[in-house]
């Protein structure tokens, strides 16, 4: 009868806030932190209670989400948009500069035809005629040359003139989402922060009177485990964290707490649901 009330009140626990724990488990710490012989089931217990503080502080994560994803993102996208307006702006500057350059060797060209077609009326042969004939032609050609240039570097600076426009449109719209993004999650972080604060450094206290042996284990389970649960209690004769049948005998051990068990499928840590109780 006693097993199945116990049952029940496990089942019908309401949620703790992450302030309730974070004021419940006060006590506990600092009788652990002043006992440095503990007990198997005082380790036992510091374990859970440090459990639950490190759940509360994920469920605090994921109040956040995906933002200071989200928000790296966009800071990343406006930097690459920016570096992408500075180059497209240098490569209108260096096409500018090329256009000008085209525009001098036809001012030159120009001036050298004048020169040659004046030079033609006081030719004294045909070689002559024919040299100079030449190169007047050799100079159209170089305009012509300049000219075709100076049509397609216009065309560039047309298309660059608006992907820069496109850019600097993006740019604007991106920044705007940025300062939403991070207004939203300043908002977060600003609500959660203190309470953050005050679990870690019970979290903290309580590692300080855990066995660097067992914390390690500890934190390595906890990584792996998808739902980031190291410890955890029976829950209907089965592991609480992958659900799987615990032996009878197994069972016993862990009531009776005098050693650490661990789930011999998954590798968490398991309690006994009495003493999960007791410390929720």
């Amino acid at each position: 009868m006693a097993k199945k009330e116990q049952k029940a009140q496990l089942k019908e626990k309401r949620v703790v806030s992450p302030k309730e724990i974070a004021e419940n488990i006060k006590t506990p710490i600092i009788e652990a932190v002043e006992n440095t012989d503990l007990s198997v089931e005082q380790k036992l217990q510091n374990l859970y209670q440090l459990q639950l503080i490190l759940s509360e502080i994920d469920k605090i994560k994921t109040l956040r989400g995906e933002l200071p994803f989200e928000v790296q993102d966009l800071e990343d996208e406006v930097a690459g948009l920016h570096t992408r307006i500075h180059n497209f702006q240098s490569d209108v500057k260096e096409l500018e500069s090329t256009i000008g350059k085209q525009r001098i060797k036809i001012t030159d060209a120009n001036a050298l035809i004048g020169k040659f077609q004046s030079q033609l009326d006081n030719v004294r042969n045909n070689r002559e005629f024919d040299s100079l004939s030449k190169e007047i032609e050799y100079q159209g050609l170089e305009i012509e040359l300049a000219e075709k240039h100076i049509r397609e570097f216009t065309h560039e600076l047309k298309v660059l003139a608006d992907e820069i426009e496109k850019c600097k449109h993006l740019y604007t719209e991106r920044q705007a989402d940025l300062k939403s993004k991070k207004e939203e999650l300043d908002e977060i972080i600003s609500e959660t922060k203190i309470q953050e604060e005050q679990m870690r450094e019970k979290a903290k206290q309580l590692e300080a009177t855990i066995e660097a042996r067992l914390l390690a284990a500890f934190k390595r389970i906890r990584k792996s485990a998808r739902n980031g649960l190291a410890v955890v209690y029976i829950q209907r004769d089965a592991c609480g964290g992958c659900f799987n049948k615990i032996p009878p005998q197994r069972q016993l051990d862990i009531k009776l707490r005098k050693k650490t068990i661990v789930c011999e499928h998954c590798g968490r840590i398991i309690i006994d649901p009495a003493l999960a109780a007791n410390i929720e």
